[in-house]
């Protein structure tokens, strides 16, 4: 039984205006008038929260995001900078958004109006990984035998088709810069599964800060109480 539900993403950068309308453009959603730094699709899981932090890309990101495109030279165009080309041992290029961060452009004949196609999370251990995400979202846990990562699909409410993890050597040492929100009916719940409250709901903020077992953060929203009920 799944204790929570996908929600959406968000993106930390020091320019929201700019990287909104670099990632609207790279995702193909769009910004309303009355809020420049949302992006949002035809369903709200698509929404990408644009968040202005104070701190710069300093190391490579433990979360990026993968996309399909016609070809390389059209994300070039949006301002990606491509840091590896697509070779005969690397179906994919390996790209960088205007303020560093990294992603990946995969090339396609056929390339849909929402182009995000999977969510990459660096780990010390992928299947571990993948199947605690399995418990606390839902989806199935599928790998190959001749390849190292784990990934999902099947998640209930999930906008694109693969949540991947992969292993890497390296241990997380900041906080990332892409994460994901989920929903819940209660907190205690997504606690016992084994995530970490990190911050909890306050004046400043209406949703709790958790991290999953290898520290990645999430953040957990409740359903808002109904008029006249206080709030827990």
């Amino acid at each position: 039984m799944t204790v929570a539900r996908f929600k959406d993403l968000c993106v930390d950068v020091t320019c929201p205006l700019a990287m909104t309308d670099f990632w609207g453009h790279l995702l193909g959603l769009t910004s309303p008038a009355d809020n420049p730094e949302v992006l949002i699709g035809d369903r709200p899981e698509k929404t990408v929260w644009i968040n202005r932090v104070p701190e710069v890309r300093t190391v490579k990101q433990r979360v990026h995001l993968d996309v399909v495109t016609s070809s390389i030279e059209a994300l070039e165009k949006l301002g990606a900078k491509v840091l590896s080309p697509i070779s005969d041992e690397q179906q994919w290029a390996v790209l960088a958004d205007p303020e560093g961060g990294e992603f990946c452009g995969f090339v396609r004949e056929s390339v849909p109006s929402y182009k995000l196609m999977e969510l990459v999370v660096d780990s010390a251990d992928p299947e571990a990984q993948a199947r605690w995400w399995a418990g606390v979202v839902g989806g199935d846990v599928k790998t190959k035998p001749d390849v190292p990562y784990h990934w999902l699909e099947n998640v209930p409410g999930l906008p694109f088709s693969y949540w991947v993890f992969v292993p890497v050597p390296e241990p997380k040492t900041i906080k990332n810069r892409i994460h994901w929100d989920v929903s819940a009916d209660e907190l205690r719940p997504v606690l016992d599964a084994g995530a970490t409250l990190l911050r909890a709901k306050d004046d400043e903020i209406g949703w709790h800060v958790c991290a999953d077992p290898e520290g990645n953060e999430f953040c957990v929203f409740l359903p808002r109480p109904a008029e006249g009920e206080g709030v827990a």
